[in-house]
């Protein structure tokens, strides 16, 4: 469910509303932003069947090695068999009318070049996080887009959640007092022969894969830029699934004014992705904080307590993200997560690998 006007009004109040939600400034034109989606695995069956509960976004192109199941997809969303495309014909999607956006899900060394190539077609991006395994490749795709004149956002669908927007508006707003420290931890158990095991296509372990919700988090929680990092990574489960990549990292984040945060992800355990920020006059949770629903808020801080649990249903964060994106597009605006906050990941991500002695 999106942010309402009545939300709105709320986030108002503390003087927010204007920058944590610049979407809700625009009204949605009449037509519909249609979108090709590249790459039909799970995360993008969500975004699918986000667009269906949006009043500006749509499916229009299907990109797919599986002419098969594109087709079926195809029948599920009104999508002309003419504008189902491989990966080898993809560069033709310039002539579809159709398509003014790509949606990128595709495994994260791919990223990179179907965002390139959707640019030079002059369809706008939407780029699944991680924006790609490389800094260079995060600034090449930021330069094709921008020589292009096309938008690039990356899909950091937290930024949309209104659970983690009221979390952020409570710390601006001063109601935890300073902030000191946060904890942060997201992890699974990974099955055998996943692809995020193949380092060339992954970029890294779990740090890649679910860490970056913990790192991106500290960043817009604090909203400061991190200073340095100490981190350690590790393989207990010596059983062939990490011959590639880290199963354990732990780092922490030292920020400008002094706030520390501590941060966890694996691949060999359940961690419940969750954040917790304490303050000098009390502290909040968000517990779980990065599952498709269910996200819940909890804080107590000058004899107040609060208690909120979002009620609305995946893929709801998919839909903000969807309909904040086609607003950009309609309105000529700057979407809230450019490639520029892609790109600041990807280098912190860079330099944690780097203190835990992670070859690149």
């Amino acid at each position: 469910m999106p942010l309402t006007r009545r939300d709105f009004a709320k986030l108002g109040a503390l003087g927010l509303a204007a920058r944590l939600a610049p979407e809700l400034m625009a009204q949605p034109a009449e037509r519909q932003i249609g979108y090709a989606i590249v790459g039909l695995g799970r995360i993008a069956e969500h975004f699918m069947a986000a667009t269906r509960s949006t009043t500006n976004s749509k499916v229009t192109a299907l990109v797919s090695g599986h002419r098969d199941k594109a087709l079926r997809i195809a029948a599920q969303y009104g999508v002309p068999e003419s504008s189902v495309y491989n990966y080898e014909n993809f560069d033709s999607i310039a002539s579809n009318k159709a398509v003014d956006a790509v949606y990128v899900a595709l495994p994260n060394s791919m990223h990179a070049e179907y965002t390139i190539r959707a640019a030079k077609a002059g369809k706008h991006v939407l780029c699944e996080k991680p924006m790609a395994t490389s800094v260079a490749d995060c600034e090449q795709m930021i330069a094709a887009c921008k020589s292009a004149g096309v938008k690039l956002m990356i899909a950091y669908r937290c930024h949309y959640e209104p659970i983690h927007l009221k979390a952020v508006s409570l710390i601006r707003s001063g109601a935890l007092g300073q902030v000191e420290a946060i904890e942060s931890s997201f992890g699974f158990p990974i099955d055998p022969g996943e692809w995020r095991l193949d380092k060339k296509l992954a970029g890294g372990g779990p740090l890649m894969d679910v860490g970056i919700y913990c790192l991106n988090a500290t960043r817009y929680l604090t909203g400061e830029e991190p200073e340095s990092f100490a981190a350690f990574s590790s393989v207990i489960d010596r059983d062939g699934r990490f011959a590639q990549v880290e199963e354990n990292l732990t780092w922490t984040t030292k920020f400008p004014s002094g706030i520390v945060a501590s941060c966890n992800t694996t691949y060999g355990s359940l961690l419940l992705g969750y954040f917790k920020v304490h303050g000098s006059k009390g502290s909040i949770e968000c517990s779980p904080a990065f599952n498709y629903d269910g996200v819940r808020l909890h804080g107590e801080f000058d004899d107040a307590v609060i208690d909120e649990t979002s009620t609305a249903k995946d893929p709801y964060q998919f839909q903000n993200e969807a309909e904040h994106f086609s607003q950009c597009i309609q309105n000529g605006l700057e979407p809230k997560t450019p490639g520029e906050e892609g790109l600041r990941d990807i280098k912190y991500i860079a330099e944690i690998y780097r203190a835990a002695g992670v070859s690149a």
